[in-house]
């Protein structure tokens, strides 16, 4: 009843889950509801693994698992409805970018920021999203962001640091070398997404293309260059205006990097993420090559080796390709 029997009308998106649809309940309140597709990868588990963590959390920066439903081989599950629907509606559209300046950009970077801190810091139990990503950045209806979809997150405790999967989950160009390599996952791999998002953030860019002169830079190497050659300013989205503060784009756009390096270890905590991004005085460490470049210690690379690279190694593969 309140989707209107799941009508088109109704429907606000899909992902790797399944649709989603806006409802409205007898008392008048909003939600969005995800129902499970039947040729979804993602199973019970994912299903209750989201339930369960949601029912936890509580954070502004979070979106809220209001209910669920399971009923035959049906399930689904009940959010609060996000009017300004995802971040990659936005960013990835030439007439929606507009609506995205400079301040509501920044805004959205230290929410979730506030966000990821209390997944890693502040909750009694430390959790990994691992598929942090635009599309589940969901906007309020006064444009503030909140991390969603957590089908695929992770519970560590306080004193674990790092563990194994054979299943590789996530989305491609959001996922660090370690991960897809080994397996390997940690709360520096969120640090890693969250890098790239902030990249794509200032840049509206899709980290599925290629850039540069020659249009053989992935985003991250672009980036990179962009940075290296003093020409930051030109990494900005050209939607943006040319007041925007130089100073604290070419900080984001470090970060960003420092963020997205090869190593885990030459990443920044996301605590230490918030504190470069309130302090516009302290001192930046020099980012490295990021992760996945063509071009590392003399050694270049074609795009499809790249490509390839991105995609599977030794026999570990993303569930997810979504180009975003």
């Amino acid at each position: 009843m309140a989707t209107n029997k799941f009508s088109f009308e109704n429907k606000l998106g899909e992902g790797g889950y399944g649709p989603v649809y806006k409802g409205v309940l007898v008392n008048k309140q909003e939600i969005a509801v995800k129902k499970l597709s039947k040729a979804s990868t993602q199973g019970f588990e994912e299903f209750k693994n989201e339930v369960t963590l949601t029912a936890k959390l509580q954070h502004v920066n979070l979106v809220r698992v209001l209910g669920f439903c399971i009923e035959r081989d049906e399930q689904m599950l009940i959010y609060e409805y996000m009017p300004n629907k995802s971040l990659d509606f936005y960013l990835f559209d030439s007439a929606r970018r507009f609506l995205l300046d400079w301040k509501k950009r920044v805004h959205i970077i230290e929410g979730i920021t506030q966000g990821l801190l209390y997944l890693q810091e502040y909750s009694r139990l430390t959790i990994i999203h691992r598929d942090l990503k635009a599309s589940n950045i969901l906007l309020d209806n006064e444009m503030k962001p909140k991390i969603s979809d957590f089908g695929m997150a992770k519970i560590f405790s306080k004193d674990e640091h790092e563990a194994n999967t054979g299943r590789i989950v996530g989305t491609y160009g959001y996922v660090p070398p370690e991960y897809v390599k080994k397996g390997l996952y940690s709360t520096k791999s969120d640090v890693y997404s969250f890098g790239v998002l902030i990249l794509q953030i200032i840049s509206g860019k899709k980290n599925a293309c290629f850039y540069g002169l020659n249009e053989d830079l992935n985003l991250l190497e672009y980036a990179y260059d962009s940075w290296k050659s003093g020409k930051g300013k030109e990494f900005m989205d050209p939607s943006l205006d040319d007041t925007v503060s130089s100073c604290k784009l070419i900080r984001c756009l470090q970060i960003g990097l420092l963020c997205v390096q090869e190593n885990a270890a030459d990443r920044p905590s996301i605590l230490e993420v918030s504190s470069m991004l309130k302090s516009e005085s302290a001192a930046l460490t020099i980012p490295k090559i990021p992760a996945f470049s063509t071009k590392r210690n003399g050694d270049e690379r074609t795009k499809s080796q790249l490509q390839l690279e991105n995609c599977s190694i030794n026999d570990t593969t993303l569930s997810q390709m979504e180009a975003r």
